[in-house]
Formats: C-alpha cells, sequence, structure tokens
C-alpha cells in the first residue's frame, strides 16, 4: 500500500479524490490550511469508506511547517497536489493574492518533492489556461493564449515551474490533469461542493437557487457566439474526475509514462451552455429556476470544451457520469448538506 500525500483534501475535489484513491487500496494523508474549506468533509470520507484519514492543518506557503510533514512521513510515494485559490473572478480583483497564494505553495511543495526524492506528483491544472481559443475541442497540443484571468495565469505558470523541475528530477514522473468543469456529489451525498463565500461555479449557482437560497440567478452574457448566446462549458461528473486522479497515480507507478512530465485533459468532450445546463437541472428535478440575463462577467472564456482521447488511450479512463447525474446528485447534496459544509475551518 503506497503512501499519497493530498493537498487540499477537505476541498471539493480533493475530498472526492481521497475517497476513489481509498477505494483502489492507497494510504492517504492529507495538508489542508482550512483557509477555505472544512475538516469536516474528513468526517464524510470516514462516513464513506470506514478510513480516517491523517490530517495536517498546515498552510503551504509555509515551507517550515511543510517540509515538517515530509519529515514525520518520510515514506511518502505521491503527492497529489490540489490546493490553491480557484474563483476566477476573485482573481481579477485581488490578482496578487492569488499569485502569492498559488505560486508559493507551488514552490514549496515542489522544493519538497525535490528534497525528499518524492516518486510521483499530479498536479491540479484547469483548462483555463488554453484562454480564449478559437480551437474547439481543444486537446494537449492546443496552444496556451493570453490568459484570462490571473487565476488561469497561476495555472499556466505551475505548469511551466512543473516542466523546468522535470528536467532537473528525473525519477520523479509528473502530470498535469487539465480540468475542465467538475460538479456535482458522491452518491452518497455525504460531500460535496461546499462553498462557502457565495459560488460562482455555475451548478451550486443553480442549487442555491432552487433551495431558496438565492432569489434568482445571473445568466452572465446571452450575446456570445455560441447557439443560444451563452458560454460554453464541458461539465464533467466528480467522481469521474477523482477517478482520474488514481488512475493517473497508477500509470506513474507502472512506469508507463514516456516522459517525466505529461499533461492530460479532463473532460466528457461535449459542451454545454449555460441555458442548457439550466434546461438540465430543471428536467431531472422537475423545478423551475428564477434567473436573469447580466452583462458579461469579467475573465470568462466565452467556449471550451475537451478532446480527452489520450486520458482516455493512455490511462484508460472513461468519464461515465451524465448531466442528468451531475444535477441529481447536485441537488441531493444541496438539500442535505451537513453543517460543516456552510463555513470554513
Amino acid at each position: 500500500m503506497s503512501k499519497i500525500l493530498v493537498t487540499g483534501g477537505c476541498g471539493f475535489i480533493g475530498s472526492h479524490t481521497i475517497v476513489d484513491l481509498l477505494d483502489n487500496g492507497f494510504e492517504v494523508i492529507n495538508i489542508d490550511s482550512n483557509i477555505r474549506s472544512n475538516v469536516g468533509a474528513l468526517a464524510g470520507i470516514k462516513a464513506i469508506t470506514g478510513v480516517e484519514v491523517p490530517h495536517y492543518k498546515v498552510d503551504l506557503c509555509d515551507l517550515s511547517a511543510t517540509r515538517q510533514v515530509f519529515e514525520e512521513h518520510p515514506d511518502i510515494d505521491g503527492i497529489v497536489h490540489f490546493a490553491a485559490f480557484k474563483a476566477v473572478g476573485e482573481s481579477v480583483l485581488h490578482p496578487l493574492l492569488y499569485y502569492k497564494n498559488n505560486i508559493n505553495s507551488l514552490a514549496n511543495i515542489l522544493e519538497c518533492v525535490q528534497e525528499f526524492d518524492v516518486s510521483h506528483f499530479i498536479f491540479s491544472s484547469s483548462c483555463s489556461i488554453y484562454g480564449n481559443t478559437d480551437e474547439l475541442p481543444v486537446t494537449e497540443s492546443t496552444p496556451m493564449l493570453k490568459a484570462e484571468s490571473p487565476y488561469a495565469h497561476t495555472k499556466q505558470i505551475g505548469e511551466q515551474m512543473i516542466e523546468s523541475l522535470s528536467t532537473v528530477c528525473p525519477a520523479t514522473g509528473f502530470v498535469a490533469l487539465r480540468y475542465f468543469n467538475p460538479a456535482g456529489a458522491h452518491p452518497s451525498t455525504l460531500i460535496g461542493e461546499a462553498s462557502f463565500a457565495a459560488p460562482t461555479n455555475l451548478v451550486p449557482v443553480i442549487t442555491e437557487t432552487a433551495s431558496g437560497k438565492r432569489e434568482k440567478m445571473m445568466v452572465f452574457g446571452d450575446d456570445y457566439n455560441t447557439r443560444d448566446g451563452s458560454c460554453i462549458r464541458d461539465y464533467i461528473y466528480i467522481m469521474d474526475l477523482a477517478n482520474a486522479h488514481t488512475k493517473a497515480l497508477q500509470y506513474l507507478q507502472d512506469q508507463k509514462n514516456q516522459k517525466n512530465f505529461e499533461v492530460f485533459n479532463l473532460g466528457i468532450g461535449e459542451g454545454a451552455t449555460v441555458f442548457e445546463a439550466i434546461n438540465a437541472f430543471e428536467k431531472a428535478t422537475g423545478l423551475s429556476l428564477n434567473y436573469e440575463v447580466a452583462p458579461r462577467r469579467p475573465g470568462d472564456v466565452e467556449a471550451i470544451y475537451s478532446n480527452y482521447i489520450y486520458a482516455s488511450k493512455t490511462l484508460n479512463w472513461t468519464p461515465k457520469g451524465s448531466m442528468e447525474d451531475i444535477m441529481r446528485t447536485a441537488w441531493q447534496w444541496e438539500q442535505n448538506r451537513p453543517e460543516w459544509s456552510f463555513k470554513a475551518g
């Protein structure tokens, strides 16, 4: 049983990935500052898996505290690095906050990778690294254009940092997973997407509107050059995304990688507009949403969706969840959210 360090494991993607890692026989320890997450997610993980995951409340921007975890666990075989700030709109308003947190934390964890000879490293990247591309669907070879937000720029810089380090750490396998739009919840709905501030991701905005937490939702722009004027995104079921991290680790452990830094797109290969996502929720739940069209939001890309064939062939990974699965589980989670999911800490 190899030991995997997950950073940001109390967050949305991190918590679901921990469940998948445990289900596939990995031992997991977790680092999370809980600045924007809640340790209660680990109780949800325990309820699902029966495993109590060791937790270190550490800010990765603190190199000394981060190193102490590696000193206590010299047998860490791999790292899955999620910990980062992720709100596009906030990054536009507070760019230095994002550069300081996302870049410094990554630099520190990579320093520990090098110092402690960690064999495998999985980086939580993003489709936002492609910018406002005209090439659809995007492939791993689609050029990176100018980032539309400081958040996206930190992901571009992060991949460049990892690629540079990979040239001097030939014994470490590095993978960057470029997510599209994860959504939904674990089938048990014991964990899900916990937004402590007002959420900006579409699916939790939809479920909060349906539950009455917000009077109405805004559709930011209906004048884009798309089939109905609203932005197009590629929505992937959270448990499919989680499983891709497990597959990427197994791929590196089995030494199947041809290079020691590789990138993979993770989506479902289709795009849904905002209006189509609203319709999918209404169809899955039988509810009607109150929404209003608003001006375009700074930092938003017009349309982006994936070509995931490389991940499918190389990692033996296939997304299975449908838009209906996403909306159904997200709505069940919203209706049954535990108290811990409403506050960070």
